[in-house]
């Protein structure tokens, strides 16, 4: 299947861009996560499918919009 996975933060640093097709068979999208090899921890990201805020245990269909974002900070 082909997703769409869109990046912000330190992510969209680490991988040098804001938004690719990707190509996968990852069922989920903690597994789409781990395939991206990032080289960032899950811990306190968030991803979203289809502009919803989702668990990572989600699973991903062709065509979906993955977005993954790292934590926020404000000041």
């Amino acid at each position: 299947m082909t997703v769409t996975v869109c990046y912000y933060g330190l992510l969209a640093e680490r991988r040098g861009l804001t938004e690719e097709r990707v190509t996968t068979a990852a069922p989920t999208a903690a597994v789409l996560f781990a395939e991206l090899g990032l080289g960032v921890s899950g811990s306190g990201m968030r991803a979203a499918v289809n502009d919803e805020f989702v668990p990572w245990d989600h699973p991903l269909n062709d065509g979906d919009s993955v977005a993954l974002l790292p934590p926020m900070s404000g000041g």
